[in-house]
């Protein structure tokens, strides 16, 4: 495992990476995947079993991207883990390119599920982690979703069904940066009270400052433990975060960097240009 300080850095490397491809690509969506750092650098250098150098492991874990659009991110965390050589992460939305603007698990080794068609994820993850218990594996199942996913249906048709299931080995997670394409979450379609609404849909909750490294651990960690029904952690994050004029601000959601926006991001980030 890694502990928290190099975990705080790869969470910082992964801010880089996706101000950098994003402009590079002249697109992509910085805002959700600058704010779901720390959970992405977490999940992959702490908490799942998982295998680079070998995709297909039969005993690893899954992570079902549902919010597909903020796939930087998992590129960048895939890339730095090993999956594939980090020079590639440059070649983001590019014609011929593995890493499509939305993951693509036919075109690149290590993506368990095709997303960003917002609201699915949650049930091919339910998928995964009843096929794992029909084969008896001790394999866990993780899916992140968006807070503007929330109020897609099919979240909550596929919460109802996992718990009464009662799958133990499913863990979701929801970036909870109160932003969507439009604007604030509670201007577009107010989702909260959202810890009520999960437990009431007979999920273990638990909520946790969603960049702070320990806590992300010790949630994930909690979730291992809990029988008989599935966990959400719900994570509060700041779209855009660590980036001084991304943070909160709608519009970074779906818009690259220019030439001269770069160079503040990068400074913001501790990181030469």
């Amino acid at each position: 495992m890694t502990d928290v300080s190099e975990l705080k850095e790869i969470a910082r490397k992964i801010r880089v990476d996706v101000i950098k491809m994003t402009h590079a690509a002249g697109s992509g969506h910085p805002g959700g995947s600058l704010s779901s750092a720390e959970i992405f650098a977490v999940l992959y250098f702490n908490t799942m079993n998982h295998r680079p150098e070998d995709p297909e492991w039969e005993d690893r874990d899954i992570f079902i991207l549902s919010k597909g659009h903020v796939c930087p991110a998992l590129y960048s965390v895939m890339a730095r883990s090993g999956y594939f050589p980090v020079e590639e992460l440059m070649t983001l939305r590019k014609l011929g390119s593995r890493l499509q603007g939305h993951p693509h698990m036919l075109a690149l080794p290590g993506l368990e599920a095709s997303t960003g068609s917002l609201g699915q994820g949650l049930s091919i993850a339910i998928g995964c982690a009843l096929g794992l218990k029909l084969n008896k594996k001790k394999s866990r199942v993780y899916c992140l979703m968006g807070d503007g996913e929330q109020e897609e249906g099919q979240i909550w048709e596929a919460a109802m069904s996992a718990a009464h299931y009662k799958i133990d080995n499913l863990t979701g997670i929801v970036d909870r940066n109160r932003l969507q394409i439009d604007g604030f979450t509670k201007d577009i379609m107010g989702s909260e009270p959202l810890e009520d609404k999960w437990k009431a849909f007979g999920w273990h909750v638990i909520i946790v400052d969603g960049h702070d490294i320990k806590a992300l651990i010790n949630a994930f960690k909690k979730a291992k433990t809990i029988k008989d029904k599935p966990t959400v952690i719900i994570t509060d994050t700041i779209k855009g975060k660590g980036v001084s004029f991304m943070e909160n601000v709608a519009i970074w959601h779906g818009q690259a960097p220019n030439d001269e926006e770069i160079k503040k991001a990068l400074n913001d980030l501790g990181e030469l240009h």
